[in-house]
């Protein structure tokens, strides 16, 4: 089965993904017909998208929100987040990252879906985390790429565990494992890319510590320590979290009709 790769440049560039409910991307792009997400340790079994199309090519290409020429494939496609990261410990659970008491907020309306953004990681414990992930009053963390250890986003499924990561400008989340709802979340919602360490980072980096990841070379560089870290790829499951997540990816597939706009 063909592997789905997007067109990458080779400029570092920083990210901040949006809401996809809120955001207005526009793609074109051409699909393989056995289109999966990447087979991971986390995905037992690979999600098969069956799509007609003629194409020998499989690749989901970003343009401008004023082209109008579909055939227009030149684009700048995300190839790095840089900032400033923030470290956590193992078994990091969605009442840790988003308590049930806020899932009451609709990640749809803009006010709620900003309102996510400063609850993100409110459920910490701060003798284990003292410095706070979302100041007092804010909206947005300073810490746009989150370092962990094993099995991050276990416990019970929400949705709005990777949507309040994403409210509060986190781009990248690099653990040593993922709790398996949590991973598909991250890649259904298209909030932030869930990546894996091929060593324990926690261990490796210091929240504050200045971070850059190359998705393109599946790098980690700490440029406060000057050490780098081999990641395991993103794979296919990138351009669905690059589109914007599942039904975005899909409306652009023509797996389900896009909405017309109302009047």
């Amino acid at each position: 089965m063909a592997a789905m790769t997007a067109a990458l440049s080779s400029s570092v560039v920083t990210v901040r993904k949006q809401n996809p409910i809120l955001s207005s991307y526009s793609y074109s792009q051409s699909f393989n017909p056995n289109l999966r997400i990447s087979n991971t340790n986390f995905i037992k079994s690979p999600i098969n998208l069956s799509l007609s199309s003629s194409s020998s090519s499989s690749r989901i290409v970003p343009v401008s929100a004023s082209a109008t020429d579909s055939s227009d494939t030149s684009f700048t496609a995300a190839t790095a987040f840089h900032g400033v990261c923030y470290v956590l410990g193992e078994n990091i659970d969605t009442d840790q990252i988003i308590p049930a008491e806020y899932l009451t907020l609709v990640p749809s309306k803009p006010e709620e879906y900003k309102k996510l953004g400063s609850f993100a990681l409110i459920g910490l414990p701060s003798d284990q985390y003292p410095i706070k992930f979302v100041e007092s009053g804010e909206f947005k963390s300073k810490y746009s790429i989150i370092i962990a250890g094993d099995n991050f986003g276990c416990g019970s499924s929400r949705e709005h565990a990777p949507v309040a990561l994403g409210a509060a400008g986190v781009t990248a989340v690099v653990a040593e494992s993922y709790a398996r709802i949590f991973f598909r979340n991250s890649v259904a919602t298209g909030e932030v890319y869930p990546l894996e360490s091929e060593t324990r980072l926690c261990d490796e980096c210091t929240t504050g510590d200045l971070i850059t990841i190359e998705l393109n070379e599946s790098l980690l560089i700490n440029h406060t320590t000057k050490k780098e870290y081999k990641l395991k790829p993103i794979g296919d499951a990138g351009p669905v979290i690059e589109a914007g997540g599942i039904f975005a990816y899909a409306r652009k597939a023509g797996m389900i009709p896009t909405l017309a706009p109302s009047s």
